[in-house]
Parts: C-alpha cells; sequence; structure tokens
C-alpha cells in the first residue's frame, strides 16, 4: 500500500471513531441532556457555551446523573450526593471515590461528535 492510501485509510479510521451525539443546540447550559450511544450511557454538558461528555452514570452506584444537579462546573448524583468535576470527570465528594470517564467532543456542522476509543 503506498503512502496516499495509508493516509487516506488513516483518516477513514479516524473519522469512524467519532460518535454523532445529536445536534449541539439540544445540549442545554448548565445543564444535563443523556444520550445513549453505542450501549454506554453518556451526559452531555454545556457549561459556559462549551460542551462537555462524560459517562452517564455514577461511579458509585451506577445511578443515572442525567437525575443529578449541575452546579458549576460540576455533577451532584442524586442517590448519595456525590460530586464529579465534569471536565475531568475527577469524584470530588465521597461516597463516589472511583472517577468518571470523560471523553473527547467534536463539534461539526452544528452536532456534537464523541470520541470513545
Amino acid at each position: 500500500m503506498n503512502q496516499k492510501n495509508m493516509n487516506q485509510e488513516n483518516m477513514n479510521q479516524e473519522k469512524n471513531e467519532w460518535v454523532d451525539a445529536g445536534p449541539a443546540a439540544d445540549v442545554p447550559e448548565e445543564d444535563i441532556l443523556e444520550r445513549v450511544l453505542e450501549d454506554r450511557i453518556v451526559a452531555l454538558y454545556k457549561l459556559n457555551g462549551q460542551i462537555h461528555a462524560t459517562d452517564g452514570l455514577c461511579s458509585h452506584e451506577a445511578v443515572r446523573l442525567c437525575m443529578g444537579l449541575v452546579d458549576g462546573d460540576t455533577i451532584e448524583c442524586p442517590k448519595h450526593n456525590a460530586r464529579f468535576h465534569i471536565p475531568t470527570g475527577k469524584a470530588l465528594r465521597r461516597p463516589a471515590k472511583t472517577d468518571i470517564r470523560v471523553y473527547p467532543v467534536r463539534i461539526d456542522s452544528g452536532r456534537v461528535y464523541l470520541r470513545f476509543r
């Protein structure tokens, strides 16, 4: 395979790694939008105009974070009040001890794309 074909294959592979999560306009400011993508529950947030994406389940007892409360740049789990830093996924308050996963976000033509790999 020549270099040009290898570059094209790499570009196609990278493009396929991004998953369409829907219109960026659907993500509310300082609130949560839940999506199920590739068998994952994902939480989308818009903070100061920037969209973030994390696992949609609390790392403590797998409660859906979309039922929680966004406070500044944190999400509070509705069950036991564990808190996570949205931009980094860091667990900030017990009972959660394990961080939640954060996904890279790309906006293209008004749509949100997430990278799981």
